[in-house]
């Protein structure tokens, strides 16, 4: 999940922000969350190198405080702690899936959203399912075509990733072509505003807010609860994957797939690079049936060395 809220300040302001005085800005955030009632808990100095780190590996930061909270209301109540400090700054993260230290928050206050309760609960009536912003796309689609017969109608390759991580983002996924990316595949969110304010939004309720955060990388709100559109899921699937050589033959076909009439394509489709180096072992690979053959001469000669099984 990628979520951050933080007190602007202009580049030429940088060098005039004052040196730590009280408490607070020195690391000492015990004061700050006395009298605070969370159902979750608070783990302050050496809270853990996750909250550290991000999938990324280039930023490494160190937040003063890691907070677990148990539901919403608990990040409501971080987030307006916060919003009182002029010097505190907030991560929501999710799975830490980003690259450049967007989940982080360098002597700030990160949010675990995996600890709050991962709620999913499907509509099969109305095909959705309201799932938490903490949750993981594995577990939505689990919980939905196991118990219901039921999937979202839109999910990224990757399924390690939390609900609300990747509708601040986009969501991005291999049926987008068809249905549009995952934020195009919501009807309602639950969001708290950068001065802790719990908001129910959607299309027809505070529209304005429901749209800026789906895709707002987390400027406008944390996403604590997200209603998610299913649809019937196959019983059956083939998995087809094609190698290409060369990148205007992948884009061409690419295209022409993505353009055609619903129902006269894939339901699902991706593409991704591999590395043409001179180690075959970590080159790409194709499995081969029994009686299929391999053709040697078919491999064109900027292929690179590779394996004959």
């Amino acid at each position: 999940m990628i979520a951050y809220i933080e007190r602007f300040v202009h580049d030429n302001d940088v060098d005039s922000m004052p040196e730590p005085e009280t408490a607070e800005e020195q690391g000492d955030l015990s004061p700050l969350f006395n009298g605070v009632d969370l159902q979750g808990t608070v783990e302050f100095a050496g809270c853990g190198s996750d909250s550290g780190r991000d999938f990324g590996g280039v930023q490494l930061s160190k937040p003063l405080a890691l907070i677990r909270p148990a539901n919403s209301d608990d990040v409501a109540k971080v987030v307006r702690l916060a919003s009182r400090s002029p010097h505190l700054t907030v991560a929501a993260r999710g799975n830490g899936h980003s690259v450049n230290g967007q989940a982080m928050a360098h002597r700030g206050l990160v949010l675990d959203m995996k600890t709050i309760e991962p709620k999913i609960i499907v509509d099969p009536a109305t095909a959705q399912a309201d799932v938490s912003g903490g949750a993981l796309w594995e577990d939505v689609l689990k919980r939905c075509v196991l118990g219901y017969g039921l999937a979202p109608r839109s999910w990224t390759d990757y399924l390690g990733l939390t609900v609300g991580g990747t509708l601040s983002n986009a969501g991005v996924s291999g049926q987008t072509f068809i249905y549009g990316p995952q934020t195009e595949n919501v009807t309602e969110l639950e969001v708290v505003t950068g001065n802790g304010d719990v908001f129910i939004c959607s299309k027809n309720e505070n529209p304005e807010l429901f749209f800026s955060v789906l895709g707002g990388l987390g400027q406008f709100g944390i996403i604590t609860r997200a209603r998610v559109l299913l649809q019937p899921a196959p019983d059956m699937v083939r998995w087809i994957r094609v190698v290409y050589s060369e990148f205007s033959e992948f884009a061409r076909d690419a295209e022409l797939l993505v353009t055609r009439a619903e129902g006269d394509s894939f339901d699902y489709l991706e593409g991704f690079v591999f590395v043409n180096s001179d180690d075959p072992v970590n080159g790409w690979a194709v499995p081969l049936d029994s009686d299929q053959f391999f053709d040697p001469s078919c491999i064109p000669r900027t292929a690179g060395p590779f394996l004959l099984p």
